[in-house]
């Protein structure tokens, strides 16, 4: 797929129970994204808890519900097996440091491989999507796109004037799709920078027809941002949304501040 800078976005899809721990290649040139589906019930669903922490455990612990914990354990021990066969290690050895705004990174390891991780949830099934970059700083979402989320009102009180102006042209399902467009790529940008809910929405701005490339229009207050992030629209299965947020390097192959 044409990307990002020069660079090509590579789409896969996990199986449901595969482990498949073979050392996977990732050129500089290049960025990786997954999607797993997170089924209701999910086979062999313990040889995956194994593979967690002790403290992912203890997180996996206080779902209150056995469809939330599920998932959180598929999505975390696809982040392990993946990170496994870039890195050529064991699943079970990675540790994760969290930033301020709850960024993960690999925590005792000498690399230059970055990642992000989302997933959401439907009445059906959930998705999760992976993404892996050397060097550069990444940021993935997805969303299922929900009639019932009241977009009006949220693209009112947390987008920019431009974005509201441009989502509130539609109506009904042209009226979420435009949503969660927008929605998917601002969350994109947001989670590259590591910068959490400290990143007001409203201060910058992305693209949302869909019939243009996904982009990042301004920043505020610096106007020179823009040109060091790249977005991506990501194909998804019908009735998700998906972005990636991915930084530009400078001509020393280095991530620019």
């Amino acid at each position: 797929m044409p990307g990002l800078a020069g660079l090509e976005v590579k789409v896969y899809s996990c199986s449901e129970i595969a482990t498949d721990l073979r050392p996977r290649a990732l050129p500089a040139e290049e960025v990786h994204v997954w999607y797993r589906t997170l089924l209701r019930d999910i086979p062999n669903l313990g040889s995956f808890y194994d593979l967690l922490s002790a403290d992912e455990r203890e997180r996996a612990g206080r779902y209150h519900f056995d469809r939330h914990r599920n998932e959180f354990i598929l999505t975390r021990a696809t982040l392990r097996i993946l990170l496994a066969s870039y890195l050529e290690k064991s699943p079970e050895r990675f540790a994760f440091a969290y930033s301020a705004q709850g960024k993960p990174s690999l925590a005792n390891e000498t690399t230059d491989l970055r990642f992000n991780v989302s997933h959401t949830v439907s009445l059906t099934d959930g998705l999760s999507a992976l993404a892996f970059a050397r060097k550069r700083e990444v940021g993935v979402d997805v969303e299922k796109i929900r009639p019932d989320c009241d977009a009006e009102k949220l693209a009112e009180r947390f987008f920019s004037a431009s974005e509201r102006d441009y989502i509130l042209r539609f109506t009904g399902h042209a009226l979420d799709e435009a949503f969660f467009r927008c929605w998917t790529r601002k969350e994109a940008f947001i989670k590259a920078k590591g910068g959490g809910l400290s990143i007001p929405l409203d201060q910058f701005d992305v693209s949302i027809a869909d019939n243009r490339p996904a982009a990042l229009l301004a920043t505020r207050p610096d106007p020179t941002e823009a040109r060091r992030w790249r977005l991506h629209n990501l194909p998804v299965k019908a009735g998700y949304a998906a972005a990636l947020a991915v930084s530009v390097l400078d001509e020393s192959g280095n991530a620019q501040d």
